[in-house]
C-alpha cells in the first residue's frame, strides 16, 4: 500500500471515499429505515460493531511509542486543553451569541462535537506527512481518546444538561466503560499476540473499522427518520452548521499554532500540537452518541460530527502539504512512524 509520506495527501484526502460511504448509509437511513425485527437486528449488530471497533483500536496501539512521547508533557497538556477546554468554550460562546442559528438538537450536536477527543489515525498521518514529531502525536492523540472515554460524558452532562431524567452521569460513564473501554483494554491485553496479525491485515481492519461506523450511522439516521426528527431541518440551517464548523476548526488551528510558538516549541512539536489539538474523532463520536443520546436524536446529533470530520480532513490535508513544502532542508521525514510500526494511511479517525 502506498503510504502518505511518499504519495502525499492527494485527491483521496480531499474527497474521502469513507465520506461517500457515510452519505450513502445516511441516505439509506432516511429512505429505507430499519423497522421491526430488522431494527432489532441492526441494534444488536451495532452494539457488537462498536465493541469490535474499540477492541481493534486496542490491538493496534503500540505502548512503547506512546511512552516515548509522554516526555513532552507541555505538548500533551496543550493538546488536551485545546481539545477539552478551548472547543467547549467556543461552542458555548457560539450558542450564547447565535442561539437561533440552529434548532435545539443541532445545537446539541455542535456542543457534543466540542466535547469529543482528538482523532488518532489521521492526526498521526498528517503529522507524519508534515514532518512533525510523530511519537508525540501518537501519545497526544491516544491520551486524548483514553481521557475522552470518561471526560466526554462528563462534559456532555455539564454542557448539555441532559439529566432531567433518570439517567445519571455515572450511569452513562458506566455504559461507556462497558461498551468502549473494556473492549479497548481487552485489545491491549491481547495486543502482544494479535498486533503482528493486525499489521499484516491492515486493509481488512480498515474495512472493519469503517464498516462498524457505517452501520452505526445507518442505525442512527434510521431511528431519527422513524421518529420524524428530520422534518424541521432546512437547508439554511445546514449552511449555518457548515459555517460554524469552519469557524471552530479555523480558531482551533490558529490557537494551537500561536500557543505552540508562544511556548517556544520546535517546528516538529508545533506540527504535532496543531494536528492533534484541532481535530475531533468521528470513530469515537458516532458510537458514543448512540450510547449517550436517545436513538431518535442521535442521527441529528452526529450530523455536525460528520460534517466537521470532512472539513478537518480537507483543511489538514492542505496544511500538511504546506508544512512539508516549507520544511527546512534536512528535516527528517516520516521515519519515526515507520519505526513505530504504525500505518499512516487515512482511516475513520
Amino acid at each position: 500500500m502506498t503510504t502518505p509520506e511518499r504519495a502525499g495527501p492527494g485527491l483521496a484526502s480531499v474527497i474521502d471515499p469513507f465520506i461517500v460511504g457515510l452519505l450513502v448509509c445516511a441516505s439509506l437511513g432516511l429512505l429505507i429505515p430499519a423497522r421491526g425485527i430488522a431494527a432489532s437486528a441492526v441494534d444488536v449488530l451495532k452494539t457488537a460493531a462498536i465493541a469490535l471497533l474499540f477492541f481493534l483500536q486496542g490491538v493496534r496501539l503500540q505502548r512503547a511509542a506512546v511512552i516515548a512521547g509522554m516526555t513532552h508533557w507541555r505538548l500533551q497538556l496543550l493538546t488536551l486543553v485545546a481539545t477539552f477546554v478551548l472547543f467547549p468554550i467556543l461552542g458555548l460562546l457560539l450558542h450564547a451569541v447565535f442561539p437561533a442559528a440552529l434548532d435545539r438538537v443541532l445545537w446539541l450536536g455542535v456542543l457534543y462535537l466540542c466535547t469529543l477527543p482528538s482523532t488518532v489515525q489521521s492526526s498521526i498521518a498528517f503529522t507524519s506527512i508534515a514532518r512533525g514529531n510523530v511519537p508525540a502525536a501518537i501519545c497526544a492523540a491516544t491520551a486524548s481518546n483514553l481521557i475522552g472515554i470518561v471526560l466526554t460524558p462528563v462534559l456532555v452532562a455539564s454542557l448539555l444538561n441532559l439529566h432531567g431524567g433518570s439517567t445519571s452521569p455515572l450511569e452513562e460513564i458506566e455504559s461507556i466503560v462497558l461498551q468502549l473501554l473494556v473492549p479497548f483494554i481487552a485489545g491491549q491485553v491481547l495486543s502482544r499476540w494479535l498486533r503482528p496479525w493486525a499489521l499484516r491485515h491492515a486493509v481488512l481492519l480498515t474495512v472493519s473499522d469503517r464498516g462498524s461506523i457505517l452501520l452505526v450511522v445507518y442505525a442512527a439516521f434510521s431511528a431519527a427518520t422513524l421518529s420524524g426528527a428530520w422534518r424541521d431541518v432546512r437547508w439554511p440551517q445546514l449552511l449555518q452548521l457548515l459555517l460554524i464548523s469552519v469557524f471552530l476548526l479555523a480558531v482551533a488551528l490558529s490557537a494551537t499554532r500561536l500557543a505552540s510558538r508562544a511556548a517556544g516549541f520546535s517546528r516538529e512539536d508545533e506540527i504535532a500540537t496543531v494536528f492533534c489539538g484541532s481535530k475531533k474523532s468521528l470513530a469515537t463520536g458516532v458510537p458514543m452518541a448512540n450510547i449517550l443520546f436517545p436513538p431518535a436524536a442521535a442521527g441529528l446529533i452526529i450530523l455536525p460530527v460528520m460534517l466537521f470530520h470532512q472539513i478537518q480532513l480537507m483543511a489538514c490535508a492542505y496544511l500538511a502539504r504546506r508544512y512539508a513544502a516549507t520544511a527546512p532542508a534536512g528535516t527528517p521525514g516520516a521515519a519515526p512512524a515507520a519505526r513505530a510500526g504504525l500505518r499512516t494511511d487515512h482511516r475513520s479517525g
